[in-house]
């Protein structure tokens, strides 16, 4: 969806509007904005959760074990 921004992209897939098949998936925001407010409209927007950039690779490891464990728990 190039024409829409993340906020809007997210939006339309929890709203059932983007052809996503499940649009339950979990969504992590990766932004170069690090105030509080930022990850608050991420989280707002429908999004799961937030990284901030520059990307700690043990942040992000641990933020897709984290949402990829809790898809495969719902899943069964």
């Amino acid at each position: 969806m190039p024409e829409l921004d993340g906020y809007q992209a997210t939006q339309q897939i929890r709203a059932g509007n983007a052809d996503a098949l499940n649009s339950s998936v979990p969504i992590i925001a990766m932004t170069a904005n690090a105030m509080a407010d930022d990850r608050q409209k991420c989280l707002d927007a429908g999004m799961n959760d937030y990284i901030a950039k520059p990307i700690e690779p043990e942040l992000l490891l641990s933020k897709l074990k984290e949402w990829l464990s809790d898809t495969q728990q719902a899943a069964s």
